[in-house]
């Protein structure tokens, strides 16, 4: 143990005292905000305005079109010509052209724009025209547009978890967000740091460096100390994120006054309201943050460190062994396919079928598997395990990487030290049975 202390020191300090860890730790979440938060500004940002000329021979939506915050709409006159000429003198964003129109098959509508239309813009006046020729249809039909819109009911469906202890509000769309960020997380920093080990791996080996190391320490004790000093850096990077998070949510929290969104507060701001609209909106705001708030986020985050550690030693023991048994990155691809593929494949499955059903079959099975499990479960925690599955599948993965780090002992310890030969998946075979 003791040499294994010395090996995991070495690995353990080295990475830690890099400059690149401390500027990525302290910046990581920094930079996880900037990725939610950029993206909505620059869209604010870009969100202004766009005039569009109207020539509208039918006649049919003369006046109707009326501006959003979207697009403001001009009405210009005929003929199309001359309509389009002037548009070519002006700055606005493009020029609807209606002709005269059958509302029954309406055909030849046309958009001018100097520049390519954006999509959403096309939807939009597509949605606008659509709406108002259906009003002069549903006129000439003696139906009345506004009966038709008291007829329209939307409906919102508020989910309630609901145990022995009570109810608390949920929201489908956070609970599904956590679990697929946690899920992420561990499929991310487990390619990155299984990445690692195999890499050093190679390092040592082809600078021969190894030779010398392991005339006093053993191989299963070299790997093993390098294994578990680089968990114990990403398990260090995570705990300053979370601490890091933390006091950032803590400080927009007193910035913005979250206590806000209390039930009190809401129901107050609620009563205030006069558009249907704003107190819905303040509605799913408040369900938002209540159901954000009642994520156990002791057991999530707890959790989340379990699966992120056995993931990593299940996995970095086979990064491992590959490191070991090649001479050089490049020969090292026809091994990692195989390693891989379980876990690419959780992370797709999860994504289409364990998202529709984290309760079901596949959710259970590939929860249980220990090549699949760090990845399904943290999408499923949010939901709700029962607690025998957690511990089962908590057992099976511990019984998983004392497996995989076993077969990666025996394959570790001879292809250390071997040096020239390609090696295939036969050759793998002979060496975990040879003696010695």
């Amino acid at each position: 143990m003791d040499k294994i202390w010395l090996v995991f020191q070495r690995e353990y300090l080295v990475r830690v005292r890099k400059k690149s860890f401390i500027v990525m730790t302290i910046l990581g979440p920094v930079l996880m905000a900037l990725v939610m938060i950029v993206p909505i500004w620059l869209a604010t940002m870009s969100d202004d305005t766009k005039v569009v000329q109207v020539l509208d021979e039918s006649g049919y939506l003369k006046g109707k079109l009326t501006t959003t915050e979207e697009l403001k709409f001009v009405n210009v006159p005929g003929p199309v010509e001359t309509a389009k000429s002037a548009y070519l003198e002006s700055e606005d964003a493009a020029l609807l052209y209606i002709p005269k129109l059958n509302l029954d098959k309406p055909q030849g509508i046309q958009l001018f724009s100097q520049k390519s239309t954006s999509l959403a813009m096309k939807a939009n006046l597509e949605k606008r025209v659509r709406e108002e020729l259906e009003e002069v249809k549903f006129a000439q039909s003696g139906i009345d547009q506004q009966v038709l819109d008291k007829i329209k009911t939307p409906v919102s469906i508020r989910t309630v978890n609901l145990s022995a202890e009570g109810e608390k509000s949920s929201d489908v769309e956070v609970t599904t967000g956590v679990g697929f960020i946690g899920a992420f997380l561990i499929y991310l920093f487990i390619f990155i740091y299984g990445a690692q080990i195999m890499r050093g791996v190679i390092e040592e080996k082809t600078s021969r460096i190894l030779e010398v190391m392991v005339s006093s320490v053993k191989p299963f004790q070299l790997m093993a100390g390098k294994i578990m000093g680089i968990a114990a850096v990403g398990l260090t990077q995570f705990v300053l994120w979370i601490v890091l998070t933390s006091a950032i949510g803590g400080g927009i929290s007193a910035r913005f006054d979250l206590k806000r969104f209390s039930d009190a507060q809401i129901n107050q701001t609620v009563q205030g309201m006069g558009n249907e609209r704003d107190v819905q909106q303040a509605q799913e705001i408040h369900e938002v943050v209540s159901a954000a708030q009642n994520l156990n986020l002791p057991l999530l985050i707890g959790t989340f460190l379990f699966y992120f550690l056995g993931g990593y030693l299940l996995y970095g023991a086979l990064f491992g062994a590959v490191g070991a048994a090649v001479d050089s990155e490049t020969d090292s691809q026809q091994f990692m396919l195989p390693i891989t593929v379980p876990l690419i494949l959780s992370f797709i499955v999860a994504q289409t079928i364990i998202v529709k059903n984290p309760n079901g079959p596949v959710a259970f099975w590939m929860s249980m598997i220990p090549f699949t499990s760090p990845v399904v479960m943290m999408l499923r925690m949010p939901f709700g395990v029962p607690t025998w599955e957690l511990l089962l599948s908590m057992v099976l993965l511990i019984a998983g990487f004392i497996g995989t780090i076993w077969v990666a002992a025996r394959i570790y310890r001879v292809g250390i030290l071997m040096y020239g030969k390609k090696v295939n998946y036969r050759e793998l075979s002979k060496w975990l049975f040879y003696k010695g």
